[in-house]
């Protein structure tokens, strides 16, 4: 039985015991906050289920012993069941197990696939080729239109909380549950959809044009990628501070009171009008975005500051539309020239493939982006009950009332001293874990937290010559320094000339692609943001590097080949 660490900990399943960190890492890369996840942890199970019951893939006995299978958190962290993803693979025709692990996981130490009696399911396979046959086919996704609506609508509906009632607010989780339960089952189908087409594409690539290499150039500047429209509007923030004197006056010294010295510079009325339609537009956004107690561009404008005071530094031909009119041409080029190598059946399937990848792509991060603007609705209505419970003698962190879970809200906000001593024995507990990192895989029982590593631990560094190996994100070939970066709202001088290498990434980091010559990132996988954002933005990029920002030195002359997913160290910063 797995020890209970943390307030919120799960039961990992009997029936498919492996977990793994891969993936669920970008969306919640730290301790989980015991309000977020007894708010809409069990609905992420259930939404996904249900996504896989549209599938086909699920069967009812794959459930029946447990709370939750797909998802849980086990020692304060969020965890996938490989083991039953892995199950998908069997169950889909045309997918293999290491497939499923490359296109989710990257590189994954997990135990090999043991075959399960239950695994197999004739039934279930004969409903997934009915779902790829429909994706295949599919020209467009009006739901996710659909969807986008129904969250305006619900934003719409939440009560003002500067007049509302501690009830009215605390009744907003209410009705978020079924509404993210909702959304997350569209993601997670959504997300699974885009398997088909590029497991077809990647087949083709390797079986009949002998390049493996050559989906990475096929699925480059496809456009309309929401998750990467924040960096579009950031860049144009950043180039009128690089354009205007009085403005770049105002970022040259320093981020820490930005927001009055701007808002007393004459010169920067335009851009400060332009600062509050992005805000409006993506306030919603920021680092662990998923995790309610984290702060976003809206709630804290200073964040998204330091981003432009980096990206107006850059140099002007990583202007993003430069760069996706270059990658869609060369996506085009690419394109042309392998249909051109098949025979007409095989042409046609290539056809569907490309078309369908292109288009549920676009619409995994689409349905992303619905996800978190919910999310933000969720956030600003406790954000206010963590304001009043302030002002009646509670923490002066707000983000401290997310060490509370949803059962204990609502005697929290009416008399938050009462649990003192639970929010200090918790915050001191999350601190502990976090400094921890926790087993990337485990299989039946997560080892206990004494055998963790500390983030801190020694580590050797790499030499002149030594070469890294990871899975190829966007591709280009380029050399810098390494500016090793662990939280995007401190990029620590990130300098033209230099490359990213950076742990994970999400929507606060992709800004700061702009400003890098190439990007290294620790975990991920084919199908993971920073991929598909740099595809987006034209920027060298290899994922799934492990242990890049331990092993990598500050400072190190690296070239990054973004094409053969490989770093290389050239030179360390004494020149050897």
């Amino acid at each position: 039985m797995n020890e209970r660490v943390w307030v919120v900990d799960d039961a990992p399943s009997r029936r498919f015991p492996i977990y793994t960190r891969g993936n669920v890492g970008e969306v919640f890369p730290d301790v989980v906050s015991p309000l977020s996840w007894s708010a809409y942890g069990g609905e992420a199970e259930l939404g996904w289920r249900e996504a896989w019951r549209d599938y086909g893939v699920l069967l009812d006995r794959d459930v029946q012993e447990d709370n939750k299978v797909i998802i849980g958190c086990f020692g304060g962290y969020a965890y996938l069941n490989a083991s039953y993803i892995r199950v998908f693979a069997v169950r889909t025709p045309g997918i293999n197990v290491a497939d499923m692990d490359a296109l989710f996981f990257g590189d994954s130490a997990a135990p090999p696939y043991r075959q399960h009696a239950g695994d197999k399911s004739v039934a279930a396979s004969l409903r997934i080729g009915r779902t790829i046959l429909t994706t295949l086919s599919a020209k467009a996704l009006p739901e996710l239109e659909d969807d986008k609506q129904r969250v305006r609508a619900w934003l719409t509906s939440l009560p003002d909380p500067t007049t509302a009632s501690d009830q009215d607010l605390l009744g907003v989780a209410t009705g978020f549950r079924p509404l993210f339960r909702h959304l997350y089952r569209r993601h997670i189908l959504t997300t699974f959809r885009v398997f088909i087409g590029s497991g077809v594409l990647a087949q083709i690539c390797e079986r009949k044009l002998g390049d493996p290499t050559l989906i990475t150039p096929l699925l480059s500047g496809i456009g309309s990628v929401e998750s990467a429209e924040p960096s579009w509007a950031m860049w144009r923030l950043a180039r009128m501070a690089a354009d205007d004197p009085a403005i770049a006056a105002v970022f040259d010294a320093g981020v820490d009171d930005i927001e009055s010295r701007l808002e007393a510079e004459p010169a920067a009325a335009a851009f400060r009008q332009g600062l509050t339609a992005f805000l409006d537009d993506f306030g919603s956004r920021g680092p662990n975005e998923w995790e309610g107690s984290s702060p976003t561009w809206g709630t804290a404008p200073r964040l998204a500051l330091a981003a432009i005071d980096r990206m107006r530094v850059a140099d002007a031909a990583h202007d993003p539309e430069l760069q996706h009119r270059r990658l869609r041409a060369e996506r085009e080029a690419a394109t042309g020239a392998a249909r051109a190598r098949l025979p007409g059946l095989t042409r046609a399937q290539f056809d569907r493939a490309v078309r369908s990848t292109h288009l549920f792509s676009q619409g995994r991060e689409r349905s992303k982006t619905t996800i978190i603007r919910a999310i933000h609705g969720l956030r600003l209505a406790q954000l206010e009950l963590a304001r009043r419970a302030r002002e009646r003698g509670g923490p002066d962190d707000l983000a401290d009332m997310w060490l509370l879970t949803l059962d204990e809200l609502g005697d929290y906000v009416a008399a938050p001293e009462g649990f003192k001593a639970v929010i200090d024995e918790r915050r001191q507990q999350r601190n502990e874990l976090g400094s921890l990192v926790p087993p990337f895989v485990f299989e039946g029982v997560q080892p206990p937290v004494s055998t963790w590593e500390h983030r801190d631990r020694p580590v050797d560094l790499l030499g002149p010559g030594s070469v890294l190996r990871g899975i190829p994100g966007c591709p280009g070939l380029a050399r810098g320094r390494a500016r090793v970066v662990l939280d995007p709202f401190d990029p620590r001088g990130l300098a033209p000339g230099e490359v990213l290498v950076a742990p994970i990434t999400d929507p606060s980091w992709t800004p700061l692609f702009l400003a890098a010559e190439a990007v290294v990132v620790d975990v991920g996988a084919q199908m993971s943001h920073a991929v598909i954002v740099s595809r987006e933005l034209g920027i060298p990029a290899v994922v799934s590097a492990t242990g890049a920002t331990n092993v990598i030195p500050d400072g190190a002359e690296i070239e990054v080949d973004g094409t053969a997913g490989l770093i290389r160290v050239l030179g360390l910063d004494n020149g050897l």
